[in-house]
Protein backbone atom coordinates (compact mmCIF):
# COMPACT_ATOMS: atom_id res chain seq x y z
CA UNK A 1 0.00 0.00 0.00
CA UNK A 2 1.29 3.53 -0.41
CA UNK A 3 0.38 5.70 2.02
CA UNK A 4 1.55 9.67 1.99
CA UNK A 5 -0.06 10.66 4.75
CA UNK A 6 -0.15 9.63 8.31
CA UNK A 7 -0.89 12.14 11.76
CA UNK A 8 0.41 10.28 14.76
CA UNK A 9 1.11 11.13 18.30
CA UNK A 10 4.88 12.03 19.41
CA UNK A 11 6.33 12.06 23.27
CA UNK A 12 10.19 13.08 24.51
CA UNK A 13 11.13 11.49 27.87
CA UNK A 14 10.33 12.81 31.05
CA UNK A 15 13.51 13.68 33.21
CA UNK A 16 14.33 11.67 36.15
CA UNK A 17 13.65 13.07 39.48
CA UNK A 18 16.87 14.04 41.90
CA UNK A 19 17.66 12.00 44.54
CA UNK A 20 17.28 13.15 48.38
CA UNK A 21 20.27 11.41 50.51
CA UNK A 22 22.51 11.73 52.97
CA UNK A 23 26.21 9.74 53.76
CA UNK A 24 26.07 7.33 56.33
CA UNK A 25 28.94 5.60 57.46
CA UNK A 26 30.83 4.55 59.80
CA UNK A 27 32.81 6.70 61.79
CA UNK A 28 31.37 9.50 59.70
CA UNK A 29 29.44 11.37 62.26
CA UNK A 30 28.38 14.33 60.42
CA UNK A 31 27.74 12.91 56.71
CA UNK A 32 26.75 15.15 54.24
CA UNK A 33 24.27 15.50 51.24
CA UNK A 34 25.10 12.68 48.47
CA UNK A 35 22.20 12.74 46.58
CA UNK A 36 22.51 11.90 42.65
CA UNK A 37 21.59 13.60 39.29
CA UNK A 38 18.64 12.76 37.75
CA UNK A 39 18.60 11.02 34.30
CA UNK A 40 17.82 13.10 31.10
CA UNK A 41 14.72 12.12 28.99
CA UNK A 42 15.37 10.96 25.79
CA UNK A 43 14.82 13.04 22.58
CA UNK A 44 12.36 12.46 19.73
CA UNK A 45 14.28 12.46 17.02
CA UNK A 46 13.44 12.08 12.50
CA UNK A 47 15.61 10.99 10.78
CA UNK A 48 15.65 9.79 6.96
CA UNK A 49 16.03 6.40 5.81
CA UNK A 50 16.79 6.22 1.99
CA UNK A 51 15.48 2.71 1.66
CA UNK A 52 11.92 3.80 2.39
CA UNK A 53 9.69 5.12 -0.03
CA UNK A 54 6.09 5.67 1.67
CA UNK A 55 4.45 6.05 5.25
CA UNK A 56 2.61 2.86 5.29
CA UNK A 57 4.26 2.16 8.63
CA UNK A 58 2.72 4.70 10.33
CA UNK A 59 -0.34 3.63 9.47
CA UNK A 60 -0.36 0.39 11.83
CA UNK A 61 1.49 2.06 14.90
CA UNK A 62 0.14 5.78 15.83
CA UNK A 63 1.83 6.61 19.27
CA UNK A 64 5.85 7.37 19.70
CA UNK A 65 7.53 7.98 23.16
CA UNK A 66 11.23 7.97 24.12
CA UNK A 67 12.41 6.28 26.91
CA UNK A 68 12.33 8.67 30.67
CA UNK A 69 15.23 9.23 33.04
CA UNK A 70 15.61 7.51 36.06
CA UNK A 71 16.13 9.22 39.14
CA UNK A 72 18.98 9.61 40.95
CA UNK A 73 20.58 7.63 43.46
CA UNK A 74 22.34 7.37 46.79
CA UNK A 75 26.27 8.30 47.24
CA UNK A 76 25.91 10.65 44.08
CA UNK A 77 24.64 7.86 41.73
CA UNK A 78 23.61 9.54 38.38
CA UNK A 79 20.53 7.84 37.04
CA UNK A 80 20.41 6.71 33.54
CA UNK A 81 19.19 8.68 30.87
CA UNK A 82 16.39 7.93 28.79
CA UNK A 83 16.98 6.01 25.76
CA UNK A 84 16.62 7.97 22.25
CA UNK A 85 13.38 7.55 20.01
CA UNK A 86 14.68 7.62 15.90
CA UNK A 87 11.34 7.51 13.84
CA UNK A 88 12.57 7.01 10.48
CA UNK A 89 11.33 8.38 7.77
CA UNK A 90 11.54 8.95 4.05
CA UNK A 91 13.08 11.96 2.11
CA UNK A 92 10.98 14.75 1.81
CA UNK A 93 8.61 14.24 4.87
CA UNK A 94 7.58 16.69 5.83
CA UNK A 95 6.36 17.15 9.84
CA UNK A 96 3.49 19.37 10.94
CA UNK A 97 1.79 20.49 13.70
CA UNK A 98 -1.63 18.63 13.36
CA UNK A 99 -4.16 21.49 14.63
CA UNK A 100 -2.21 24.84 13.05
CA UNK A 101 -0.95 22.73 9.79
CA UNK A 102 2.50 24.76 10.78
CA UNK A 103 5.80 22.96 9.71
CA UNK A 104 8.21 21.39 12.17
CA UNK A 105 10.17 20.03 9.55
CA UNK A 106 11.23 19.06 6.36
CA UNK A 107 13.60 16.23 6.02
CA UNK A 108 14.91 16.56 2.51
CA UNK A 109 18.43 18.33 1.87
CA UNK A 110 20.79 18.69 4.27
CA UNK A 111 18.47 17.68 7.11
CA UNK A 112 18.89 14.15 7.29
CA UNK A 113 18.15 14.10 10.90
CA UNK A 114 16.58 16.50 13.68
CA UNK A 115 15.30 16.18 17.15
CA UNK A 116 11.88 17.44 17.28
CA UNK A 117 10.77 17.09 20.92
CA UNK A 118 13.92 17.55 23.46
CA UNK A 119 13.51 15.19 26.80
CA UNK A 120 13.53 16.98 30.01
CA UNK A 121 16.50 17.78 32.46
CA UNK A 122 17.03 15.03 34.77
CA UNK A 123 16.65 17.33 38.48
CA UNK A 124 19.53 18.12 40.57
CA UNK A 125 20.33 15.77 43.93
CA UNK A 126 20.14 17.22 47.10
CA UNK A 127 24.16 17.54 46.61
CA UNK A 128 23.86 20.62 44.89
CA UNK A 129 22.04 22.24 47.49
CA UNK A 130 24.36 22.14 50.41
CA UNK A 131 25.48 25.95 51.47
CA UNK A 132 27.01 27.54 54.31
CA UNK A 133 23.96 28.21 56.05
CA UNK A 134 21.80 25.14 54.96
CA UNK A 135 24.19 22.27 54.87
CA UNK A 136 21.87 19.64 55.43
CA UNK A 137 19.16 20.29 52.69
CA UNK A 138 16.12 17.94 52.67
CA UNK A 139 15.64 19.26 49.25
CA UNK A 140 16.34 17.50 45.42
CA UNK A 141 15.02 18.92 42.02
CA UNK A 142 12.62 17.01 40.28
CA UNK A 143 12.76 16.08 36.80
CA UNK A 144 11.41 18.28 33.77
CA UNK A 145 7.99 16.94 32.22
CA UNK A 146 8.17 15.36 28.70
CA UNK A 147 7.31 17.41 25.45
CA UNK A 148 4.20 15.75 23.43
CA UNK A 149 2.49 16.81 20.08
CA UNK A 150 0.24 15.55 17.95
CA UNK A 151 2.09 15.64 14.07
CA UNK A 152 0.84 15.49 10.71
CA UNK A 153 3.81 13.29 8.62
CA UNK A 154 2.90 13.90 4.90
CA UNK A 155 5.35 12.73 1.87
CA UNK A 156 6.34 15.09 -0.88
CA UNK A 157 8.06 13.60 -3.24
CA UNK A 158 11.16 15.29 -4.64
CA UNK A 159 11.56 15.82 -8.17
CA UNK A 160 12.71 18.44 -10.81
CA UNK A 161 9.62 18.50 -13.24
CA UNK A 162 6.35 17.29 -12.99
CA UNK A 163 4.04 15.44 -15.31
CA UNK A 164 0.63 16.27 -15.26
CA UNK A 165 -2.37 15.55 -16.86
CA UNK A 166 -5.84 13.84 -16.91
CA UNK A 167 -6.00 10.03 -16.53
CA UNK A 168 -4.86 8.02 -19.55
CA UNK A 169 -3.05 11.18 -21.83
CA UNK A 170 0.12 8.56 -21.81
CA UNK A 171 2.20 10.03 -18.59
CA UNK A 172 3.20 7.08 -17.82
CA UNK A 173 4.42 5.50 -21.07
CA UNK A 174 6.44 9.13 -21.63
CA UNK A 175 8.00 8.67 -17.81
CA UNK A 176 8.79 4.97 -18.66
CA UNK A 177 10.74 5.27 -21.81
CA UNK A 178 12.80 8.19 -20.94
CA UNK A 179 13.98 6.61 -17.09
CA UNK A 180 13.94 3.72 -15.39
CA UNK A 181 11.12 3.91 -13.68
CA UNK A 182 8.73 1.20 -14.30
CA UNK A 183 5.12 2.19 -13.55
CA UNK A 184 1.70 0.26 -14.43
CA UNK A 185 0.70 1.07 -17.71
CA UNK A 186 -2.95 -0.05 -19.46
CA UNK A 187 -5.58 1.71 -21.46
CA UNK A 188 -7.94 2.03 -18.11
CA UNK A 189 -8.35 5.61 -15.96
CA UNK A 190 -6.47 5.27 -12.49
CA UNK A 191 -3.52 2.68 -13.68
CA UNK A 192 -1.18 4.64 -11.52
CA UNK A 193 -2.00 4.95 -8.20
CA UNK A 194 0.82 6.68 -6.22
CA UNK A 195 3.65 9.28 -7.79
CA UNK A 196 6.22 7.52 -10.02
CA UNK A 197 10.02 8.60 -10.27
CA UNK A 198 12.48 8.55 -13.08
CA UNK A 199 15.88 9.70 -13.32
CA UNK A 200 15.97 11.39 -16.85
CA UNK A 201 19.50 11.08 -18.34
CA UNK A 202 20.71 13.14 -21.55
CA UNK A 203 23.75 13.05 -24.21
CA UNK A 204 25.99 16.39 -23.12
CA UNK A 205 23.48 17.68 -20.94
CA UNK A 206 22.68 17.61 -17.03
CA UNK A 207 19.62 14.91 -16.09
CA UNK A 208 16.91 15.65 -13.86
CA UNK A 209 14.55 13.91 -11.83
CA UNK A 210 10.86 12.83 -13.41
CA UNK A 211 7.89 12.52 -11.46
CA UNK A 212 4.67 11.22 -12.73
CA UNK A 213 1.89 12.51 -10.67
CA UNK A 214 -1.90 10.10 -10.66
CA UNK A 215 -4.30 11.32 -13.28
CA UNK A 216 -6.55 14.77 -11.89
CA UNK A 217 -9.62 15.58 -13.27
CA UNK A 218 -11.79 18.33 -12.98
CA UNK A 219 -12.85 19.12 -9.03
CA UNK A 220 -9.37 17.38 -7.91
CA UNK A 221 -8.97 20.96 -5.62
CA UNK A 222 -11.78 20.19 -3.75
CA UNK A 223 -11.21 16.70 -3.06
CA UNK A 224 -12.89 15.14 -6.62
CA UNK A 225 -11.18 12.01 -8.03
CA UNK A 226 -7.85 11.10 -7.20
CA UNK A 227 -5.95 13.38 -8.20
CA UNK A 228 -6.79 15.60 -5.27
CA UNK A 229 -4.49 13.29 -3.26
CA UNK A 230 -1.10 13.44 -4.71
CA UNK A 231 -1.59 17.30 -5.74
CA UNK A 232 1.17 17.96 -2.68
CA UNK A 233 3.87 15.91 -4.81
CA UNK A 234 4.09 19.01 -7.53
CA UNK A 235 4.96 21.56 -4.58
CA UNK A 236 8.87 20.59 -4.91
CA UNK A 237 8.99 20.05 -8.57
CA UNK A 238 10.58 23.64 -10.83
CA UNK A 239 8.76 22.77 -13.57
CA UNK A 240 4.99 21.28 -15.05
CA UNK A 241 4.96 19.50 -18.35
CA UNK A 242 1.14 18.77 -18.84
CA UNK A 243 0.99 16.02 -21.26
CA UNK A 244 -1.82 16.14 -22.83
CA UNK A 245 -4.04 14.16 -25.60
CA UNK A 246 -3.80 16.03 -28.92
CA UNK A 247 -6.04 13.33 -31.09
CA UNK A 248 -8.40 13.83 -28.66
CA UNK A 249 -9.19 9.71 -28.57
CA UNK A 250 -11.34 9.82 -25.53
CA UNK A 251 -13.41 13.14 -26.79
CA UNK A 252 -11.70 15.60 -24.91
CA UNK A 253 -10.84 19.08 -25.64
CA UNK A 254 -6.73 18.67 -25.65
CA UNK A 255 -6.44 22.88 -25.11
CA UNK A 256 -9.70 22.79 -22.63
CA UNK A 257 -7.56 20.12 -20.66
CA UNK A 258 -4.95 22.53 -20.02
CA UNK A 259 -6.73 25.31 -18.48
CA UNK A 260 -8.82 23.17 -16.66
CA UNK A 261 -5.36 21.70 -15.13
CA UNK A 262 -4.09 24.93 -14.41
CA UNK A 263 -7.33 25.85 -12.91
CA UNK A 264 -6.70 23.42 -10.34
CA UNK A 265 -3.02 23.51 -9.91
CA UNK A 266 -4.32 27.47 -9.30
CA UNK A 267 -6.85 26.62 -6.37
CA UNK A 268 -4.74 24.58 -4.83
CA UNK A 269 -1.50 26.38 -4.53
CA UNK A 270 -1.34 29.42 -6.92
CA UNK A 271 2.34 29.32 -6.64
CA UNK A 272 2.35 26.06 -8.24
CA UNK A 273 0.53 27.55 -11.44
CA UNK A 274 3.22 30.34 -11.20
CA UNK A 275 6.05 28.25 -12.17
CA UNK A 276 7.10 27.29 -15.84
CA UNK A 277 5.62 25.25 -17.94
CA UNK A 278 5.90 23.05 -21.23
CA UNK A 279 3.04 21.31 -23.06
CA UNK A 280 3.85 17.68 -24.34
CA UNK A 281 1.11 17.01 -26.82
CA UNK A 282 1.53 13.61 -26.78
CA UNK A 283 -0.37 10.59 -29.55
CA UNK A 284 0.60 12.34 -32.44
CA UNK A 285 0.88 8.94 -33.97
CA UNK A 286 -2.88 9.07 -33.53
CA UNK A 287 -3.73 12.04 -35.58
CA UNK A 288 -4.99 11.99 -39.10
CA UNK A 289 -5.91 14.10 -41.43
CA UNK A 290 -8.64 16.78 -40.04
CA UNK A 291 -9.57 20.00 -40.38
CA UNK A 292 -7.56 21.66 -37.98
CA UNK A 293 -4.43 20.74 -36.44
CA UNK A 294 -4.80 20.14 -32.48
CA UNK A 295 -1.01 21.04 -32.52
CA UNK A 296 -1.37 24.56 -33.96
CA UNK A 297 -4.41 25.20 -31.86
CA UNK A 298 -2.28 24.34 -29.02
CA UNK A 299 0.19 26.57 -30.04
CA UNK A 300 -1.77 29.20 -31.32
CA UNK A 301 -3.39 29.22 -27.35
CA UNK A 302 -0.60 28.68 -25.31
CA UNK A 303 2.57 29.66 -27.07
CA UNK A 304 1.70 33.05 -27.29
CA UNK A 305 1.84 33.53 -23.15
CA UNK A 306 5.35 32.20 -22.81
CA UNK A 307 4.15 27.66 -23.04
CA UNK A 308 5.76 26.24 -25.18
CA UNK A 309 4.81 23.38 -27.14
CA UNK A 310 6.06 20.09 -28.10
CA UNK A 311 4.58 17.17 -30.22
CA UNK A 312 5.55 14.09 -29.34
CA UNK A 313 4.57 10.16 -29.10
CA UNK A 314 5.08 8.02 -26.22
CA UNK A 315 4.80 5.31 -28.26
CA UNK A 316 7.44 5.54 -31.52
CA UNK A 317 9.41 8.18 -29.04
CA UNK A 318 8.76 11.15 -31.69
CA UNK A 319 9.82 14.29 -30.55
CA UNK A 320 10.29 13.22 -27.11
CA UNK A 321 14.39 14.53 -27.38
CA UNK A 322 13.89 18.13 -28.46
CA UNK A 323 11.10 18.41 -25.21
CA UNK A 324 13.57 16.73 -22.90
CA UNK A 325 16.81 19.04 -23.97
CA UNK A 326 13.99 21.85 -23.93
CA UNK A 327 13.58 21.30 -20.32
CA UNK A 328 16.71 20.27 -19.34
CA UNK A 329 18.39 23.67 -20.26
CA UNK A 330 15.44 25.33 -18.75
CA UNK A 331 16.55 23.83 -15.40
CA UNK A 332 20.15 24.56 -15.81
CA UNK A 333 18.90 28.49 -15.55
CA UNK A 334 16.60 27.98 -12.97
CA UNK A 335 17.85 27.93 -8.65
CA UNK A 336 19.32 24.53 -8.65
CA UNK A 337 18.84 24.93 -4.34
CA UNK A 338 16.28 22.33 -3.26
CA UNK A 339 12.74 23.44 -2.29
CA UNK A 340 12.12 23.26 1.16
CA UNK A 341 9.92 24.01 3.41
CA UNK A 342 10.87 26.51 6.19
CA UNK A 343 10.41 25.54 9.80
CA UNK A 344 6.78 27.47 11.54
CA UNK A 345 6.33 26.07 14.33
CA UNK A 346 8.55 25.61 17.26
CA UNK A 347 7.28 23.16 20.15
CA UNK A 348 9.70 24.70 22.42
CA UNK A 349 7.26 27.99 22.36
CA UNK A 350 4.37 26.19 23.83
CA UNK A 351 6.14 25.86 27.01
CA UNK A 352 4.66 27.70 29.62
CA UNK A 353 7.55 30.18 31.08
CA UNK A 354 5.33 33.20 31.60
CA UNK A 355 4.66 32.16 35.94
CA UNK A 356 8.17 30.80 36.71
CA UNK A 357 10.63 33.70 38.36
CA UNK A 358 14.53 34.43 37.20
CA UNK A 359 17.12 36.76 38.91
CA UNK A 360 19.53 39.14 36.86
CA UNK A 361 22.96 39.98 39.27
CA UNK A 362 26.34 40.88 38.56
CA UNK A 363 28.56 38.95 40.66
CA UNK A 364 32.27 38.69 39.86
CA UNK A 365 31.73 40.54 37.08
CA UNK A 366 29.60 38.50 35.41
CA UNK A 367 25.57 38.86 34.97
CA UNK A 368 23.76 36.00 36.03
CA UNK A 369 20.88 34.91 35.27
CA UNK A 370 19.13 32.59 36.90
CA UNK A 371 15.68 30.86 38.39
CA UNK A 372 13.12 28.14 37.18
CA UNK A 373 12.31 30.25 33.75
CA UNK A 374 15.93 29.89 32.96
CA UNK A 375 16.12 25.82 34.09
CA UNK A 376 13.02 25.21 32.14
CA UNK A 377 14.30 26.80 28.59
CA UNK A 378 18.07 25.44 28.91
CA UNK A 379 16.75 22.00 29.75
CA UNK A 380 14.59 21.97 26.28
CA UNK A 381 16.68 23.83 23.80
CA UNK A 382 19.45 22.23 22.18
CA UNK A 383 21.78 25.44 21.57
CA UNK A 384 24.46 23.25 20.14
CA UNK A 385 22.32 23.19 16.40
CA UNK A 386 21.26 26.34 14.56
CA UNK A 387 17.67 26.19 15.11
CA UNK A 388 17.83 25.64 19.11
CA UNK A 389 20.36 29.09 19.09
CA UNK A 390 17.93 30.58 17.25
CA UNK A 391 15.02 30.05 19.70
CA UNK A 392 17.43 30.81 22.44
CA UNK A 393 17.92 34.38 21.26
CA UNK A 394 14.22 34.57 20.74
CA UNK A 395 13.76 33.52 24.60
CA UNK A 396 15.73 35.71 25.68
CA UNK A 397 14.73 39.23 23.85
CA UNK A 398 10.47 37.53 24.02
CA UNK A 399 10.91 37.60 28.13
CA UNK A 400 12.49 40.44 28.72
CA UNK A 401 15.64 39.46 29.79
CA UNK A 402 17.91 41.05 27.24
CA UNK A 403 16.67 44.65 28.73
CA UNK A 404 16.96 43.75 32.05
CA UNK A 405 20.44 42.85 31.24
CA UNK A 406 20.58 46.51 29.35
CA UNK A 407 19.22 48.32 32.78
CA UNK A 408 21.75 46.20 34.63
CA UNK A 409 24.38 48.21 33.00
CA UNK A 410 25.92 45.21 30.44
CA UNK A 411 27.94 46.67 27.66
CA UNK A 412 29.42 44.57 24.66
CA UNK A 413 31.96 41.84 25.42
CA UNK A 414 30.86 41.37 29.41
CA UNK A 415 29.61 38.21 30.39
CA UNK A 416 26.59 36.08 31.22
CA UNK A 417 26.56 33.18 32.85
CA UNK A 418 23.28 30.69 32.86
CA UNK A 419 24.16 27.96 35.33
CA UNK A 420 26.50 26.04 33.30
CA UNK A 421 26.14 28.28 29.66
CA UNK A 422 28.44 31.55 29.53
CA UNK A 423 28.55 33.67 26.59
CA UNK A 424 29.96 37.34 25.56
CA UNK A 425 26.86 39.78 25.38
CA UNK A 426 27.30 41.77 21.61
CA UNK A 427 23.92 43.44 20.11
Amino acid sequence: MFADRAKIFIRSGNGGNGHCSFRRELYVPNGGPDGGDGGDGGDLIFEIDKGLNTLVDFRHKRKYAAGDGEEGGKRKCHGKNGKDLILYVPEGTVIKEAKTGKVIADMSGDNKRQIVLKGGKGGLGNQHFATATMQVPKYAQPGQPAMELEVLLELKVIADVGLVGFPNVGKSTLLSRVTNAEPKIANYHFTTLNPNLGVVDLEGAKGFVMADIPGLIEGASEGVGLGHQFLRHIERTKLIIHVVDAAGTEGRDPVEDIYKINAELKAYNPDIAMRPQVIAANKTDLIYDIEESPIERLKKQFEPKGIPVFPISGVSGQGISDLLYYVSKQLESMDSTPIIFAQEYFPEDELIYEDLPYTVEKEDGMYVVEGPKIEKMLGYTNLDSEKGFAFFQKFLKDTGILEELEQAGIQEGDTVKMYGLQFDYYK
